[in-house]
């Protein structure tokens, strides 16, 4: 007798369209930010750079990359029930952060374009990246009978404003972080291809330069802007949009480590990999960097994580709100003191080291 796998239940909106994950602290945000402000950016000091980086957008490397071929053409029902919940809520974790960043620069472009050219068409050219990005998630959702409504999260997604100069800090650092992730998970399956249950994997290669050339051209744009990274309020401010970053990820990372279980990676590992290399390569645009060698760096974030599952068992309980409040609150303020300690660890100085081989 063959025994038929269960199906995974999903909240829909209607029938194969999901509904959108609960929005929460750890899920991808979708961004506004002071339009005009973008468009009077002076981007004198990096024109050169930006100029290059327009030709490299231009030669679109990757418009052929994202084609599903014959291995796409069958069924994946063999994929037992929790490894396939997982790996839809990888996919629709990832293409809603995709989705957003074209959303983004999408209407950055738009906004700017009779401003400021230059910059208005390197938004162009991203946003065509990041919809070509969410467009195949979305597809390969499909591939398991579900899939987003991006029409649908685009009206009832709520949008956190941001100024241009948090944008800048916040995507340099979603996109060198993004390319970190997926050129680890890619280079891991290359060495176990026995993990690799899906082939969208091995389009990561060329998928996580995508992510590295958005995070360069974001770069240049910090580098352009002088407050950012010449006076003490930028340092504070980079260090900030590290540590934010960094906890956002270890907190997303070991809440989801069934998901890396399944493609052969220890959550832990992977996640101080990530960072340790996000961290570095932070260095060519960021003033000040963080101690990631620190004793007690990862020994704290992780305590921070240890926490938010503390949390999340709590408000997955059945208790009245007032006592879920209760019972989260000391979890809560831990967290904070341990993020505060770590932002106070003496981080590296990068202008320091900027000319220096590393």
């Amino acid at each position: 007798m063959v025994k038929t796998l269960p199906k995974v239940e999903i909240e829909e909106l209607k029938p194969g369209i999901k509904a959108p994950a609960k929005e929460t602290l750890l899920t991808p945000r979708f961004y506004i930010t002071d339009f005009d402000a973008v468009a009077n950016m002076d981007i004198s000091l990096q024109d050169e750079e930006l100029q290059a980086m327009l030709t490299e957008m231009r030669n679109d490397y990757n418009r052929r990359h994202f084609v599903r071929d014959d291995e796409f053409k069958q069924s994946w029902d063999h994929i037992e029930e929790n490894k396939r919940r997982v790996f839809i809520d990888f996919l629709e974790r990832s293409c809603t952060s995709e989705f957003s960043g074209f959303l983004l620069f999408k209407e950055l472009s738009r906004r700017i374009k009779n401003r400021n050219p230059i910059l208005a068409e390197i938004f162009e050219l991203m946003a065509r990246d990041e919809a070509r990005h969410a467009g195949f998630l979305n597809k390969a959702m499909s591939d398991f009978q579900i899939s987003l409504d991006l029409g649908y999260l685009t009206k009832n997604r709520t949008y956190t404003f941001f100024k241009p100069e948090w944008i800048i800090y916040a995507v340099y650092l979603s996109e060198k972080i993004g390319y970190w992730r997926y050129i680890t998970i890619y280079r891991h399956l290359e060495k176990h291809p026995e993990y690799q249950y899906y082939p969208l994997f091995r389009m990561f290669e060329s998928w996580c330069q995508d992510e590295n050339r958005h995070g360069d051209i974001f770069n240049a744009l910090l580098r352009s802007q002088k407050s950012m990274w010449n006076t003490w309020k930028g340092r504070l401010w980079g260090r900030f949009f590290l540590l934010t970053v960094f906890a956002t990820h270890t907190l997303t990372v070991h809440e989801r480590s069934d998901f890396y279980d399944t493609i052969g990676l220890d959550a832990k590992e992977f996640d101080r990999i990530v960072i340790r290399n996000t961290n570095e390569t932070s260095a060519r645009a960021f003033p000040e960097i963080l101690n990631t060698d620190h004793p007690e760096f990862f020994t704290r974030l992780e305590r921070c994580s240890d926490y938010n599952l503390k949390i999340s068992e709590i408000e997955n309980t059945n208790q009245p709100k007032w006592l879920k409040f209760l019972r989260k609150l000391p979890y809560h303020i831990s967290i904070f003191g341990n993020l505060l300690r770590l932002y106070l660890i003496k981080p590296i100085d990068a202008e320091a080291l900027r000319g220096t081989v590393r």
